[in-house]
């Protein structure tokens, strides 16, 4: 249940946050110096960074006066980690690695959703041992990666089925949950992208049945968010506009033609195969846009941030919901702010 107190509390500090990021609106074009800026992406290059690639190709951060620096993680800790030391400018990452990292003492915020629904799935292969109802998972194994917060998932969906959580057995499989599936070591698992593995497991004829997180229970939330740190919303505000007006033009193109970021990906990560990632960039096509169509790219809406972190207090992976009540804020999104 969402606390009331809440709704007063995030409206001022979001306010607040507005109130510190405006200053000069105007946009310097592509005729000024361009201003460096190192994005530490959230993984290797990969069907979610597309519409980054396609800005990057397309040349609208060059157009916004921007030199942007992508920047692959050591591991997928690392971004959070080096954008609160300072070492890089903003970071892509997850919604609940950011209510976590907030939670520890971090000064982030998240300037932009990428992904504005989850992509975290229960996958299970195609047969008569397909797990089709949530409540078919009671007497099975399931596969997870370990991540505190999708234990939890797994738990808040049996409950939300009406099945019991004792008769479920999670197997930490790290992140080889591909391969435990397709082994039979597992029935079925948690913690894979539909719009990822899902996707290869379709072409290659697995059959995969999928239950995403937000239809079977767990409250719904942006996988991906842009993030910078609470020092620069206040002083960097034009910087931080001209990246996501960049951004929100280079996913334009890729609605347009989806072969202008499956190229520049594909370039950046020559290990992927085109094909396979035409057809994940054309599955993850629609969640990089507000379901709201009158809301701008990466507008992020305040009751879903609010229950998601009242979530997550309420299964004890945070203290406090109240960490999300400066997580995140629209001033940046074009079209927004004062």
């Amino acid at each position: 249940m969402i606390h009331r107190r809440l709704v007063p509390v995030m409206l001022a500090a979001l306010l607040t946050l507005g109130l510190a990021a405006c200053g000069e609106k105007k946009e310097a074009t592509g005729e000024a110096a361009l201003e460096r800026v190192d994005l530490v992406l959230d993984y290797l290059p990969n069907a979610d960074h597309a519409g980054i690639y396609a800005a990057i190709e397309e040349g609208e951060f060059k157009q916004a006066a921007l030199d942007v620096k992508l920047r692959t993680p050591s591991d997928p800790s690392a971004p959070l980690k080096l954008l609160a030391s300072g070492k890089a400018d903003l970071a892509i990452s997850y919604e609940p690695e950011l209510l976590l990292a907030r939670a520890k003492g971090a000064k982030l915020v998240s300037i932009g959703a990428l992904v504005q629904r989850p992509l975290t799935s229960i996958v299970s292969l195609g047969g008569k041992d397909a797990i089709r109802r949530p409540a078919e998972l009671e007497g099975k194994r399931v596969g997870t990666s370990g991540i505190p917060y999708q234990d939890a998932y797994l738990k808040t969906i049996l409950q939300n089925a009406g099945a019991d959580p004792e008769r479920v057995r999670p197997v930490n499989v790290g992140f080889s949950l591909v391969p435990a599936l397709l082994t039979k070591r597992v029935d079925a698992t948690l913690g894979m992208f539909w719009n990822v593995e899902g996707v290869q497991l379709r072409l290659q004829d697995r059959k995969p049945v999928i239950l995403r997180m937000d239809e079977v229970g767990v409250p719904t939330y942006n996988e991906l968010v842009i993030v910078a740190r609470e020092a620069d919303v206040r002083s960097r505000g034009p910087v931080l506009r001209r990246v996501m007006r960049a951004l929100a033009r280079g996913h334009q193109h890729l609605r347009e033609d989806i072969d202008s970021g499956v190229d520049a990906v594909v370039k950046a990560n020559p290990d992927l195969k085109a094909s396979l990632q035409r057809a994940q960039v054309q599955a993850t096509l629609p969640v990089f846009f507000p379901r709201d169509k009158t809301k701008p790219f990466g507008y992020q809406r305040e009751q879903d941030w609010q229950r998601y972190s009242q979530w997550m207090e309420e299964n004890e992976i945070i203290e406090d919901a109240g960490v999300g009540q400066r997580a995140f804020t629209n001033e940046f999104l074009p079209g927004e702010g004062i």
